[in-house]
């Protein structure tokens, strides 16, 4: 972030918990040049032939080689090894593209997890409230016959 600014994320359009997309899918929705970059993101330290990430994903072939050489060519991923002629594939992490995302992915993780917090601490505090009501309630006695 540049200076003191700093933007606030404010509003979530589902539940991540719930949804189970990762917060790349979130932000930039499910487009499948996202869902490539997803794919590398959750996997930083692995590397993977083409056929492993189309079966993974469960995209067709003709969607992922529309997307993957842009990806390939703007330095998000990089050849590893070859294991016979199948190339791997893996992460830049030196790419500057791939180290923002992970630097948004971290901001956007820590402000869901201070609204999760703050909803705990509320949650509590009304269960708190609620068991004060109770407490302090006149309890009605039974008759005794």
């Amino acid at each position: 972030m540049e200076g003191d600014e700093e933007k606030e994320i404010t509003k979530y359009p589902v539940e991540w918990e719930e949804s189970g997309e990762s917060v790349m899918i979130e932000v930039f929705g499910s487009s499948p040049k996202a869902r490539i970059i997803d794919f590398y993101m959750d996997n930083k330290l692995l590397d993977f032939t083409k056929k492993e990430v189309i079966e993974d994903l469960g995209m067709s072939k003709k969607t992922f080689y529309k997307y993957f050489p842009e990806i390939k060519e703007m330095g998000i991923v990089k050849p590893t090894r070859k294991i016979g002629r199948a190339q791997l594939y893996t992460l830049n992490l030196d790419n500057l593209i791939v180290k923002k995302i992970i630097e948004m992915e971290r901001e956007v993780s820590d402000k869901y997890a201070e609204k999760q917090l703050e909803k705990k601490k509320e949650k509590e505090k009304e269960e708190q409230r609620i068991e004060e009501q109770v407490e302090k309630a006149p309890r009605k006695e039974k008759a005794v016959a």
